[in-house]
């Protein structure tokens, strides 16, 4: 079934916490993460939360990568929203797992604008 995008809803557990804390190191991964995965950047906003946690966006033409996190409990959420079919959201995904040093994952996958229209009437190349 044709969807305008896929949707990775992520949880990540006993990850870094100094990293999950450092609002530079969290917004130069979402970035490198969007670069790998091949996504036009608009742009990124990240924010860094008293005492702890970051919140963050990139972005894309393509729709968004954004994170949360708690710090104190090693946790971290992210969602990796891309339209279209060219998007590698799975290589940016294995990137931030690796490199959020989470030791367990849960995502799931939705697809986001199923269209019951026929294909020629859909503007951009859709993924499946």
């Amino acid at each position: 079934m044709k969807s305008l995008g896929i949707h990775l809803l992520v949880e990540l557990y006993d990850c870094d916490k100094a990293v999950l804390n450092d609002v530079e190191k969290v917004e130069k991964m979402l970035v490198r993460a969007a670069e790998l995965s091949d996504a036009t950047i608009i742009k990124p906003v990240f924010h860094k939360f008293n005492p702890h946690g970051v919140s963050g966006v990139v972005v894309i033409a393509e729709s968004h990568f954004s994170v949360h996190t708690w710090p104190e409990y090693g946790y971290c959420a992210l969602d990796i929203f891309t339209c279209g079919g060219q998007i590698k959201n799975k290589k940016a995904l294995k990137y931030l797992e690796k490199e959020l040093g989470a030791k367990s994952i849960s995502v799931i996958e939705m697809k986001r604008g199923v269209l019951n229209l026929p294909i020629e009437k859909i503007r951009y190349k859709p993924g499946d």
